[in-house]
């Protein structure tokens, strides 16, 4: 079986990771490239992935760009911003100061990339923090569904919890088709030929854990 690669899909895609200093940017990237977790923050000023996977022939290039949650950077900031197809806006549940940098970060998107519409997931992270969390999912699909149009998914980098999950929705938001999506080939350099149907998600393209 093989695909064929219209022209408006894109082989080549380039995501960004924002949110305070300490929310799990870091964790959610290195867990989706090499499945692996490490607790003790570490700081990061930017940091460029490049990942390339080969489909049916067809090069797939994906970027992810990691950024520093410091608001020391705002030129470098803005410059991955200008330059990004998707956007992951990352809190950490158990900080609720850090739904606000979410809130100032995307403003600056819309600012920069004049456009209401830009693709963006919003990461509730650090779900496996079950007795700090401070930030209700409830409080925030409210919010997403009253004044934004963007989807929604809490995370656990340290527990694996829809990392996967929320890279696929990154992709295909950057219009990147589901079939060539690294999340449904599990870190393997070649891609099954056929993959599963992606899930349902509800009207606001949410994924909870309660």
């Amino acid at each position: 079986m093989s695909f064929e690669v219209k022209e408006k899909e894109k082989t080549e895609v380039r995501l960004v990771f924002l949110g305070a200093a300490g929310v799990g940017k870091t964790a959610l990237i290195q867990r989706f490239l090499k499945d692996t977790f490490e607790p003790k923050h570490r700081r990061t000023v930017e940091e460029l992935h490049r990942k390339e996977y080969e489909v049916a022939g067809v090069k797939v290039t994906i970027n992810i760009m990691d950024t520093s949650g410091s608001y020391s950077f705002p030129a470098m900031r803005k410059l991955s911003i200008q330059n990004s197809d998707a956007f992951a806006l990352v809190y950490a549940v158990d900080d609720l100061e850090s739904l606000e940098a979410v809130k100032t970060l995307r403003e600056e998107i819309l600012e920069v990339k004049e456009d209401k519409f830009t693709p963006i997931v919003v990461i509730g992270n650090k779900i496996d923090r079950l007795d700090e969390r401070q930030v209700s999912s409830k409080d925030v699909l409210s919010m997403l569904e009253q004044d934004w149009n963007h989807s929604f998914m809490e995370s656990s980098a340290k527990d694996n919890v829809n990392v996967m999950e929320a890279f696929r929705e990154l992709l295909q938001q950057a219009n990147l088709p589901s079939r060539f999506s690294p999340a449904l080939c599990r870190r393997r350099e070649t891609f099954p030929k056929e993959s599963s149907k992606r899930p349902k998600l509800n009207k606001t393209n949410s994924c909870l854990i309660t």
